[in-house]
């Protein structure tokens, strides 16, 4: 049981004494803002802006295009979506934390 009791205490310690080099880093994105369903092609005729904005009131995410890859945005906050809404269609700056091709967004900004 002591035995039990000092190896649980070394993974605690263990734990808490993990470098904060495994938390995930904030990176910059720039590219253009666009929808999930579209990519980088958008299907309707006309507005890119307009075919974006009805994909994503059908459900889709928003996203970003950077150079031929695709990100799925995931925006949260009712600023940061309506920040999306203002850039549809044009470039932006993204900051957020990437999983594979999503992007954990922490901020949106129109690029410069």
């Amino acid at each position: 049981m002591r035995l039990m009791r000092t190896f649980a205490v070394a993974l605690i310690l263990g734990a808490a004494l993990i470098p904060t080099s495994f938390a995930a880093k904030v990176e910059t994105f720039t590219g253009t803002v666009s929808d999930a369903m579209c990519g980088a092609k958008h299907m309707m005729e006309g507005d890119d802006a307009a075919c974006l904005r009805a994909c994503v009131q059908k459900g889709s995410k928003y996203a970003l295009v950077v150079g031929s890859k695709v990100y799925t945005l995931d925006a949260k906050d009712k600023a940061t979506l309506d920040q999306l809404d203002k850039l549809a269609a044009a470039k932006a700056t993204v900051k957020g934390t990437s999983d594979g091709d999503t992007i954990e967004v922490s901020s949106v900004a129109a690029a410069k």
